[in-house]
């Protein structure tokens, strides 16, 4: 897979002394979902807004398919949508003059057909005459993203996309974003909802600080990072932990009906078939015994602490 973005050394200083990016280096894939995750004020706008050319770096070197963003801005910026976090919409205008005049300005010629295919894959059809004053704050940002698109970009950046919509839109614009990708779209999101990263992203970079801490493919990082652990639901609640199987580092539930055996995949087979036999000595009966991974979230916050 070839790179679409190549970020090289890419730092952004500010006269306050603020270093909002420090030398990163990243490459994106073509036609991939690549997911940008950190706490607020780590650079993920900051980043966005630079390779996008609204942001000056300092130092540094972005290409987009091979073209510097600065001495090439007009091409660069061509291939590129943006969806950023706050709705900056004209609010008088209808559904279908907002997003028509997003893609004239781009230089693209008029195109009902491709702006009515948008609308649709949207869920907008039926809104397209009303005026973008009457629309809620989901629907508002399905405008935003059909703007970003009317100009038919290689590249589309989401800034934060679901930021204040409901679980149930939330989910919709996920299957946009996945149709989008299956059309050869490259799609950057960033987001504070770490199971949006979870659900879609192919490969997942986390930004701290203004430095890349971490970028990997999604599942090889869940794969290499997660803790598992295996809970026992016991037919009897205990006081304490048996001293015979304080080997294993176990846990027990505030009630005492829970006991938990937490373990790193990265070590090794963990000896569960030991575990089982020893508890049978002990004559510890339990009615379920079941298995959990870490979540992405809980990777993430590991690595932010660290």
């Amino acid at each position: 897979m070839n790179p679409i973005i190549q970020i090289k050394s890419l730092s952004k200083s500010y006269k306050s002394g603020l270093h909002a990016l420090k030398d990163i280096n990243l490459e994106i894939m073509r036609g991939e979902i690549f997911a940008l995750l950190g706490p607020n004020g780590a650079g993920k706008t900051t980043l966005i807004s630079t390779i996008c050319g609204i942001v000056n770096k300092t130092s540094g070197a972005v290409l987009v398919d091979g073209h510097d963003n600065v001495t090439d801005f007009r091409a660069t910026r061509k291939m590129i949508g943006l969806v950023p976090q706050e709705l900056h919409l004209s609010i008088f205008e209808s559904v279908w003059d907002t997003v028509t005049f997003s893609r004239k300005l781009f230089g693209r010629g008029d195109s009902p057909q491709h702006v009515e295919k948008i609308l649709k894959q949207l869920s907008l059809w039926d809104k397209k005459d009303d005026k973008i004053m009457t629309l809620s704050g989901g629907m508002k940002r399905r405008v935003l993203i059909a703007k970003a698109l009317a100009h038919e970009p290689q590249i589309l950046f989401l800034d934060e996309p679901t930021a204040g919509v409901d679980v149930e839109l939330r989910k919709d614009m996920w299957n946009v974003v996945r149709e989008l990708r299956s059309t050869g779209v490259t799609i950057i999101l960033t987001t504070h909802y770490i199971e949006e990263a979870e659900e879609m992203a192919d490969r997942v970079g986390v930004i701290n600080k203004g430095q890349m801490i971490l970028v990997e493919d999604k599942n090889a990082l869940m794969k290499k990072m997660g803790q598992k652990k295996l809970t026992l639901v016991l037919d009897k609640p205990l006081a304490a932990v048996p001293k015979k199987l304080s080997k294993f580092n176990l846990s027990l539930s505030k009630d005492g009906n829970e006991l938990s055996y937490a373990f790193d995949a990265r070590e090794g087979r963990p000896d569960i078939s030991g575990l089982l036999k020893e508890i049978d000595t002990a004559k510890i009966s339990y009615s379920d015994l079941h298995t959990e991974q870490n979540s992405l979230e809980d990777i993430f916050m590991g690595l932010v602490k660290q």
